[in-house]
């Protein structure tokens, strides 16, 4: 677990980088330096607290990005700054969602250099004028962390491109590594130079920031905390080839809402979080969320959607219409496709070039009336690649023209400029198709776009010479690997490799009847123009406050150590065991009952051999020997194992296979539950066990006495999972109308009568003890897994309700740091081993055989 001697360890993971100098001076703080909670016992708990000013109770929303959404320019001659809203920004327009009161601050670097002794200047301007707080990366640190770690790794692994060769792709370099996680950490500096932790809400943008959600829960444990995921995640097969992956995977958990564009990202992801960290997932109230520590990390699945207001000024810029009958006229008489892509790798332009090449070829008659207009946008990364895409576009492009072509009818017009949004509505309005052949892409609003665009406005129309009223049609051909795919379900899906198919696709797209057409294009429009950017911000925002609103009713502690931290949160009543506090409770009762689970709480369950050592046998014989004891081992195993290991421990009770066995010592016989008389089930239940034995690798069947369990720990866990799933509901149709329950525990699924279980046993030892008048006073129960809570609930409200009036010290406790309904933990078999020791030093003084207590532990902190 972290202490706070190790606050500055991820400084010293990061490297060397981390001790590159800061900006001259820091830019005036909301709130400054992190401060203390108190909580009910210790407060350990830590959150901010503000000395200076805060934002009182307006709605605050601080963007984290990249790059801010500003457009900044140096003038050559007097070297003053100006500065302006880049208003083709996607994080700009996320206000547009947010309530009219809310303060939004943006964090991020320029795009633009800029010198040491202008940083100052230049942050206090664009905080005072334009709430942005500028994160300036020295020269070295920016070109490795975005160009090297960020575009020539990160990005490609994320869109499924593996570096199988140095010619293809950038290794792993650790160097990289290390100044992605010191630029990662420059970005949570400056987000906690304006962070109120207590009020506002922080929400990181895509795969630059990884790490910043592990920087700040580090300083915040309660901070309000979204991220989401602009480009693809990639399957467990691929993320998993990442040496860092359990750093990012972690640092991703450290969010409380994280959001990705389409299921199929989400669901890679909990399938990386299962397989790497063993977390599952489940569905509540419609909601995915992730237990983890605690915490509940949900996972949402919303596509952005695209600025209205945006468009709209562009559309009805005067220069669109004059640039749209000017498009009229150059293509008349022709059907125009349209490609508006990147320069990179992954858009696929020489597939879709590829495919118009064989569609003129299969269909001369289209000679002469079918023009594909491909824009490219600046590339946003250099590199080989990069170039090898360009040249590839350019070479295919001369090939069409030259063969299809002829004087005054070019079929592929390549446009490699930047180009202005009112040109590109332009085309967007005058297309027939647009295609987007991407094989790999996070969302793409392209087709979004389009379908807006041709959707028209008063000015467009006029240009056009289209009458008021006019239906509106449109049609699109999209990559099944694209993140818009899923919402257009109208559109004409292909697999871009498919040259073929997207050649018949793009022929049905232009052939198509126009009422299908209109009904395709109606569909798009309603779904696009009532999720934009602000529907899309919206509603992150309400989700992340939902994931939120129990932050203060949970007790909360740092652990781990450098990028592996983490925050544990617990009830506030939920507290270590302290020996002390025991022992001390312990000698004032006279009359007691303890209740042991066996795996997992006094044998460890890492540990192969699973018999109990000289110690345990020792501590157990000296707590029995005590006459105001009574002592049980309440376990899951048969009763032969037990009877056999435990044999030396003549006083000692056991309860095996969840209670349907008991004796209370070992002269005493075995007494049988009697909740079932007959094993007819097991017939049903055994044959369908096997069927899934055989099908799953790894797994193996445990007959008891009284029950059957399949365990698959060592099976594929995935794939394990998914059978438990199917088997769990598979015997529960089967076994309806037997006296059985079929229940799912970590890595088994068990069938076992009806009416036994773990808290049954303390039931009928206490109700026999009280029937002796023998009710104990003191009462202490430790288990470790799911089994085991139901003694602890048995625990807590059974002897809770004496006839006397004097309520006995109850001690549940649970083995390991989770959620539990256990009112104490322990951290290991270890732990356990030393209590019990405790335990019987007081009975007996000190016995020979075990050892003094020597460890102190803290009454309530973790550390």
């Amino acid at each position: 677990m972290a202490s706070r001697s190790y606050t500055s360890f991820l400084d010293l993971a990061a490297g060397g980088y981390l001790d590159l100098p800061q900006a001259p001076r820091n830019l005036p703080k909301v709130m400054t330096v992190p401060g203390v909670l108190t909580d009910a016992d210790n407060g350990d708990s830590k959150d901010a607290g503000s000395d200076a000013s805060s934002s009182g109770n307006r709605e605050r929303k601080i963007i984290v990005a990249n790059f801010l959404p500003i457009n900044a320019h140096k003038d050559p001659k007097s070297s003053k700054w100006s500065f302006t809203f880049d208003e083709d920004s996607l994080y700009l327009h996320l206000r547009d969602g947010f309530p009219p009161e809310a303060e939004v601050f943006y964090v991020g670097s320029l795009k633009v250099d800029v010198d040491v002794k202008d940083q100052e200047e230049v942050a206090q301007t664009l905080l005072e004028e334009f709430r942005c707080v500028p994160t300036f990366l020295p020269t070295d640190l920016q070109k490795k962390f975005y160009h090297g770690f960020c575009k020539q790794y990160l990005w490609p692994i994320f869109h499924y491109m593996l570096p199988m060769s140095p010619d293809h792709g950038t290794r792993f370099d650790r160097g990289l590594w290390q100044a992605y996680v010191s630029a990662n950490k420059k970005f949570a500096d400056k987000v906690v130079e304006i962070l109120n932790p207590e009020d506002d809400l922080v929400w990181i943008h895509d795969y630059h920031l990884l790490l910043l959600p592990t920087f700040l829960r580090r300083r915040y444990y309660r901070v309000t905390l979204g991220f989401f995921l602009h480009s693809p995640f990639p399957s467990s097969e691929i993320y998993r080839t990442l040496p860092v992956r359990d750093e990012i995977l972690k640092a991703f958990l450290n969010s409380d809402l994280i959001g990705f564009h389409t299921f199929d990202y989400a669901r890679h992801f909990l399938s990386c979080c299962s397989r790497l960290l063993g977390l599952d997932y489940e569905s509540k109230r419609g909601y995915l969320g992730i237990d983890y520590f605690g915490r509940t990390v949900y996972v949402k699945i919303l596509p952005v959607g695209v600025q209205l207001r945006r468009l709209e000024v562009a559309m009805n810029h005067p220069s669109a219409s004059t640039k749209v009958k000017e498009i009229q006229k150059q293509f008349e008489q022709k059907k125009v496709i349209l490609g508006v892509d990147d320069m990179d790798i992954f858009k696929g332009i020489s597939l879709k070039l590829l495919a118009v090449e064989l569609l003129l070829h299969q269909y001369p008659g289209l000679l002469g009336k079918l023009v594909l207009v491909q824009i490219v946008n600046p590339a946003r990364s250099t590199g080989k690649d990069v170039q090898e895409v360009k040249a590839e576009t350019y070479e295919i492009t001369k090939r069409i023209n030259l063969k299809y072509g002829f004087p005054g009818y070019e079929p592929v017009i390549l446009i490699d400029r930047p180009m202005s949004l009112f040109e590109k509505t332009a085309y967007y309005s005058i297309a027939e198709c647009c295609i987007v052949n991407a094989v790999r892409d996070g969302l793409n609003l392209t087709p979004y776009k389009y379908i807006i665009c041709r959707q028209g406005c008063q000015k467009i129309d006029e240009a056009m010479g289209v009458a008021a009223g006019t239906a509106r049609s449109s049609m699109l051909v999209v990559s099944e690997f694209v993140g818009c795919s899923p919402s257009l379900s109208g559109a004409i899906r292909v697999n871009p490799w498919n040259i073929e198919a997207v050649a018949d696709a793009l022929k049905m797209a232009i052939s198509m009847p126009d009422l299908e057409k209109q009904l395709r294009h109606e569909k798009h429009y309603r779904y696009v123009s009532s999720h934009d950017v602000a529907y899309w911000s919206r509603s992150f925002v309400q989700d992340l406050e939902r994931a939120c609103k129990d932050h203060y009713n949970k007790r909360c502690w740092g652990i781990g150590f450098g990028l592996s931290f983490r925050v544990l949160a617990l009830s506030p009543s939920f507290r270590k065991l302290s020996v002390e506090y025991m022992v001390s409770a312990y000698k004032k009762t006279k009359k007691r009952a303890i209740f042991l689970d066996y795996d997992g709480t006094v044998v460890s369950d890492m540990s192969i051999v699973k018999s109990p050592s000289p110690e345990l046998i020792s501590v157990l014989n000296h707590l029995c020997d005590d006459p105001n004891n009574i002592v049980f081992i309440v376990s899951g195993r048969g009763r032969d194992p037990l009877g056999e290991w435990l044999s030396p421990c003549e006083k000692l009770g056991i309860a095996a296979e969840h209670g349907y066995f008991l004796r209370w010592n070992k002269k005493s016989d075995w007494e049988v539950s009697t909740v079932t008389a007959d094993n007819d089930w097991k017939r049903i239940a055994e044959p369908v066990m096997q069927l899934y034995t055989e099908a799953t690798d790894g797994s193996y069947i445990e007959s008891k006495e009284s029950a059957i369990v399949w365990h698959h720990q060592d099976a594929d866990h995935d794939f394990a999972s998914c059978q438990a799933k199917e088997m769990l509901d598979h015997l529960e149709n089967v076994l309806a109308n037997e006296p059985v329950a079929v229940t799912r525990g970590h890595n088994i699924v068990e069938v076992k009568p009806q009416g036994v279980s773990k808290g049954l046993v303390i039931e009928r030892v206490l109700s026999e003890l009280s029937n002796d008048g023998k009710l104990p006073d003191f009462l202490l129960c430790i288990g470790d897994d799911l089994s085991d809570e139901n003694m602890f609930e048995s625990i807590l409200s059974k002897a809770s309700c004496t006839s006397s009036g004097i309520a006995p010290e109850i001690f549940a406790c649970t083995v390991g740091q989770k959620p539990s309904k256990a009112k104490y933990y322990l951290n290991d078999t270890k732990h356990v081993m030393r209590l019990l020791q405790g335990l019987a030093s007081a009975s007996c003084g000190k016995p020979e055989g075990i050892l003094q207590t020597q460890v102190s532990f803290e009454s309530s902190s973790p550390v």
